[in-house]
């Protein structure tokens, strides 16, 4: 997937449209949609094509238990297009992005969700407004966020990668844990895998770092202290606090920026804020959240850090024949 050009201009006459509109208009799903119900899935993939010479394959797996859903709908309603104009800004026009919706799979109805990769405005907007706010979670603690990593590590593949060994980038929003492993009772419900045991889930992860920077965006200072211990545990400096929800796209955008040597520091960056509308008031939040990365990739004048931890032996076991 992946077919046709961004337009910024043609995404925020989009979102005009629904300015008044309540988010129940904006989010109409009241279940799973069919066409993002992962069970069953084989690929979801970022390809070249004669529109994008260079695809880059990004994703946002939103949590969309009740204490995350405002993230999703702030992006349907006026931040997405200001994380693709920064993206473009910065060299990436070829940019594709896929959305998944992540709960609890212990609780939820549908703790997981997965659209396409897409370079228009309209089709972005499609597979993120599809998604089923289910606003629910378990309430343990734990949120199915290792459904995602698996499932991201099993069933993607991006031209970025495989022609270019270029990583590409996944963005998960959420204030909890995972859970210790992926189990195989789930992913056979869920995906349709059939796996030999449970995975621990620092093999899921290790896994998924082979193809993805996956960064895990916790949204307020508040809620950093209910999971950032973990998620450093698991991902080291690819975790991300936020000082405000609002702030994700361009905190994201700034990720790929400071990763990819777009930018030279911070202070190159900010201008890229300016011009994407970051409003006043927000710059110097978001170049907080981003200092600590900033200075693990050397873009702040200290010596460069390699960011996080990567590794993994090769693809999960599944039973013979699946």
């Amino acid at each position: 997937m992946g077919y046709g050009s961004y337009s910024h201009d043609a995404h925020q006459a989009l979102l005009a449209t629904r300015a008044h509109l309540g988010d129940t208009e904006v989010f109409k799903q009241s279940s799973c949609h069919p066409l993002m119900n992962p069970k069953g899935i084989r690929l979801r993939e970022s390809r070249d094509s004669k529109e994008h010479p260079k695809s880059f394959g990004v994703v946002f797996a939103l949590d969309v238990t009740g204490s995350m859903g405002d993230i999703p709908r702030l992006l349907a309603r006026r931040e997405l297009p200001k994380f693709m104009k920064i993206l473009t800004d910065s060299g990436f026009a070829d940019a594709q992005l896929l959305f998944v919706a992540v709960g609890d799979a212990r609780s939820d109805s549908a703790p997981l969700q997965v659209g396409q990769f897409e370079s228009t405005a309209k089709l972005m907007d499609q597979w993120l407004t599809w998604s089923y706010l289910e606003g629910a979670g378990g309430g343990s603690g734990e949120e199915s966020y290792e459904l995602a990593l698996y499932l991201l590590a099993e069933h993607t593949e991006m031209d970025c990668w495989v022609k270019r060994k270029k990583k590409g980038y996944l963005f998960m929003t959420g204030d909890e844990l995972p859970y210790p492993a992926v189990s195989r009772h789930q992913i056979d419900a869920v995906i349709g895998d059939r796996l030999d045991e449970d995975i621990p889930v620092e093999e899921a992860v290790a896994v998924l770092q082979e193809t993805f920077h996956p960064f895990f965006l916790i949204p307020d200072l508040e809620r950093r202290r209910r999971c950032e211990k973990r998620w450093r545990e698991l991902i080291g400096d690819y975790v991300v606090c936020l000082e405000d929800p609002h702030d994700v796209c361009y905190v994201s955008a700034g990720l790929v920026a400071l990763t990819e040597g777009a930018v030279k520091d911070l202070a190159d960056f900010e201008p890229l804020l300016a011009k994407a509308g970051a409003p006043p008031d927000r710059v110097a939040a978001i170049m907080r959240a981003l200092t600590p990365y900033a200075a693990v990739v050397g873009r702040d004048g200290a010596p460069p850090v390699g960011p996080g931890r990567s590794g993994g032996d090769g693809r999960f076991k599944k039973l013979k024949g699946k």
